[in-house]
């Protein structure tokens, strides 16, 4: 497949009608619809057999991008469910004052609202532990997408990951509804795999994501979770095989992220590869996140896929070179920061 800078994409995937905002006589538009599982994320500083103090915050794949989002100046809603608690307060209030449009959250009054400690064990390595089972979040119902979509006009992209549909039968339900939605309406869908074996096996999440592959039209994966998104009859060991398999399949673009060597965007008019951005790393968690919001909000741009893997890159450094899921995603004004250099005070 030959390397070629594929900036016709451009109009491929730009929106069909105008940007965020209101139309005349009518219901206010959103960028983006995300929904998923949040979490209170507690963040603790050394073993926790050990004790110690722990910082309180919210986390979760959808969230994260949805605020990164915001911070670049789209408009988002977050329709997930949250328990009737104080912890599912934290995380609307969290959503709220990032700017995140929350009207389609659902209050589970019989479920609580999920656990996530992190447990820093060695410099370079982080223990993540979910107390999920049974929570709001994986009650997730069909009739909450279908109130998010019917609250005015259709989003311009839907964005799901292969979290949600880990959680259980009902939130699986709720992303299988919400394709076929987006499908109808002429949305455009970006599915992030976002693999998690604590959640489901390989063999579960390939049954899945196989069937929803036909939908999707950007399609954001590390590379070795290309695989589970492939057809179960065929072989397909080579990166360019496994492209040109979904690219036939109907997935518009296949946005490889590949950690510290940057991300690989393929199309049908061939492959551009874009080199992460040098930054002190403090801490890789929401990395991946980071890069879709940036990502996406180049596509919303209508940028060509040189500037949104620029972008893409650049809110992943940010990313990385803080300390939370989300509490470094940069403002659009802070977009150009990285370039200013070492030890350099902005005045």
């Amino acid at each position: 497949m030959p390397a070629v800078e594929v900036s016709d994409l451009a109009a491929a995937c730009s929106p069909t009608w105008a940007g965020a905002g209101q139309e005349a006589g009518g219901p206010a538009r959103v960028d983006v619809l995300t929904f998923g599982e949040s979490m209170v994320a507690l963040r603790g500083d050394g073993p926790l057999k050990l004790g110690g103090t722990m910082a309180v915050s919210v986390a979760g794949a959808e969230s994260n991008v949805a605020i990164g989002l915001a911070r670049l100046g789209h408009a988002v809603r977050w329709a997930g469910a949250v328990g009737d608690d104080e912890a599912g307060e934290l995380v609307l209030r969290t959503l709220r004052a990032e700017g995140v449009d929350v009207s389609g959250v659902s209050r589970d009054a019989g479920a609580p609202t999920g656990l996530l400690l992190f447990e820093p064990r060695l410099p370079e390595v982080t223990r993540v532990h979910y107390y999920r089972a049974g929570s709001a979040g994986s009650r997730l119902g069909v009739d909450a997408v279908e109130r998010a979509f019917a609250g005015g006009a259709p989003p311009r992209v839907l964005h799901l990951t292969g979290i949600t549909p880990a959680l259980g039968a009902s939130a699986r339900a709720a992303c299988e509804r919400a394709l076929r939605l987006a499908r109808e309406l002429d949305v455009q869908i970006c599915l992030d795999v976002n693999f998690r074996s604590r959640l489901w096996s390989q063999e579960e999440a390939g049954a899945v994501l196989r069937a929803w592959v036909p939908y999707v039209d950007v399609l954001v994966a590390s590379d070795d979770e290309l695989p589970l998104c492939l057809p179960a009859d065929g072989t397909f060991t080579e990166l360019p095989d496994q492209v040109r398999a979904l690219l036939d399949l109907g997935v518009r673009e296949v946005v490889v992220k590949l950690g510290s060597r940057g991300a690989t965007a393929y199309t049908e008019s061939g492959e551009l590869h874009c080199p992460a951005r040098a930054v002190r790393a403090v801490d890789a968690v929401g990395a991946g996140d980071a890069f879709a919001a940036g990502y996406l909000s180049a596509l919303l741009d209508g940028a060509g896929v040189a500037e949104r893997l620029e972008r893409g890159v650049t809110t992943g450094a940010f990313a990385v070179a803080s300390r939370g899921d989300w509490e470094g995603a940069p403002t659009r004004g802070e977009l150009g920061m990285l370039g200013a250099g070492d030890g350099a005070v902005l005045r």
